[in-house]
């Protein structure tokens, strides 16, 4: 994933959920994510932050949004 975190910039993350989302539904989208990580190289691909999900008992993941619009890069509180 490409994540524009406003004044952050843009961010990538290696997220597992190919199987779950098609790369159109994610466009626009609002997550949720932790950006103050070290970067961590999974499979090759260095990824910047952590995009949460919440992962049900089938295994799969559901990504974690704000209930309202929110700014880009806004601190989580």
């Amino acid at each position: 994933l490409t994540i524009d975190f406003g004044p952050l910039g843009l961010k990538r993350s290696s997220a597992a959920i190919r199987t779950w989302y098609e790369p159109a539904d994610l466009i626009g989208r609002l997550v949720i994510a932790v950006v103050n990580l070290p970067v961590r190289r999974v499979a090759g691909f260095p990824s910047e932050v952590l995009v949460l999900g919440a992962i049900q008992q089938d295994g799969r993941v559901i990504l974690l949004e704000p209930d309202q619009s929110a700014e880009p890069g806004s601190p989580i509180a």
